[in-house]
């Protein structure tokens, strides 16, 4: 039983500021706390797993209105997507590899909340970490919080970073 892995999901996502391939301030304080906190010096006792999903546009397009695209458009736009979130992965895999923390790291598409809690589903991690920006409850009702439907749906402990209030945004919305 000693030498059992502790199993650890990892939710991330990229920067509403900075964007691609930036991880966002709650992700990235999500990290920090699990490495800190519970990895701590014991690196050979933990096995980390990173989940981004993306969110596909309804149009394809980021921050446009479209009516005509080829399909070749959609194709490079999916391309593109892809590639922005190798990135965002490669800066907590190569955090991970520069500590001696084993990691597992991959891209899903669709409704984030629903597509953790069925990742949680299908690896049965030991508990999942995910970031929160921190909203009240007023923007809870416009924006909803994913950490919020995790900890309700999760089939694992899930424990919440808050991010720090020096790193909170002008606007708590971005992250």
């Amino acid at each position: 039983m000693g030498d059992e892995v502790t199993r650890v999901m990892v939710a991330v996502n990229e920067s509403s500021i900075k964007g691609y391939p930036h991880p966002s301030i709650s992700s990235r304080g999500a990290f920090e706390w699990t490495i800190n906190k519970i990895v701590r010096s014991n690196v050979s006792a933990f096995n980390l797993f990173f989940l981004h999903v993306q969110v596909p546009d309804e149009d394809g397009f980021d921050e446009t209105d479209s009516i005509y695209a080829s399909p070749e458009d959609f194709k490079n736009m999916k391309q593109r997507d892809r590639i922005r979130g190798i990135h965002l992965l490669e800066y907590f895999v190569n955090r991970c590899h520069d500590i001696g923390v084993v990691c597992q790291a991959w891209i899903m598409q669709g409704d984030p909340k629903e597509v953790i809690c069925h990742e949680v589903q299908r690896l049965r991690p030991d508990f999942l970490v995910v970031g929160s920006r921190g909203l009240g409850p007023f923007q809870k009702v416009f924006v909803g919080t994913v950490s919020e439907f995790c900890w309700k749906h999760a089939e694992c402990p899930v424990i919440t970073i808050k991010r720090k209030p020096d790193e909170t945004p002008q606007d708590p919305v971005d992250d």
